[in-house]
């Protein structure tokens, strides 16, 4: 099939619209590309007790703190002297672990989730002495 020829005029303004739209398409790309590297950066890192790390009376420490789901906690400790269980709000207040996931590694991460998040260390006496924190994020 032949296709009749377009004036001068219009084959350039056919040419511009080509144009543009690739620009568009571009600047479409680096937008999406963008809005998915700052939805990783947003999350922040917490390490637990500070300093010192993941340690008896460490109970106060969310205190002063905001946090939001996928905020990274960092439990830090020397492996084989604690351990970190999720727990529920009962396993919080009775300080039983209560088929909570335990972390061991002595470096552990754990991403928060939206609402309450409660952390024990379920060696015995541990618990007891205040080594649980209780996390809200928003």
């Amino acid at each position: 099939m032949v296709l009749p020829s377009l004036s001068p005029q219009y084959s350039i303004l056919v040419e511009q619209l080509n144009a543009m739209a690739r620009s568009a398409i571009i600047i479409l790309a680096f937008a999406l590309v963008g809005h998915c590297l700052l939805g990783l950066t947003e999350a922040t890192d917490f390490v637990v007790g500070g300093a010192t790390g993941w340690k008896f009376n460490v109970i106060d420490w969310p205190n002063g703190k905001s946090f939001k789901a996928g905020d990274v906690l960092v439990f830090n400790y020397t492996e084989g002297a604690h351990n970190v269980v999720v727990v529920t709000e009962e396993g919080y207040d009775k300080c039983l672990p209560l088929d909570g996931k335990v972390f061991t590694s002595g470096k552990d991460r754990v991403t928060l989730v939206k609402g309450d998040n409660h952390f024990i260390c379920s060696f015995t006496g541990h618990c007891e002495s205040n080594m649980k924190i209780k996390v809200t994020a928003a």
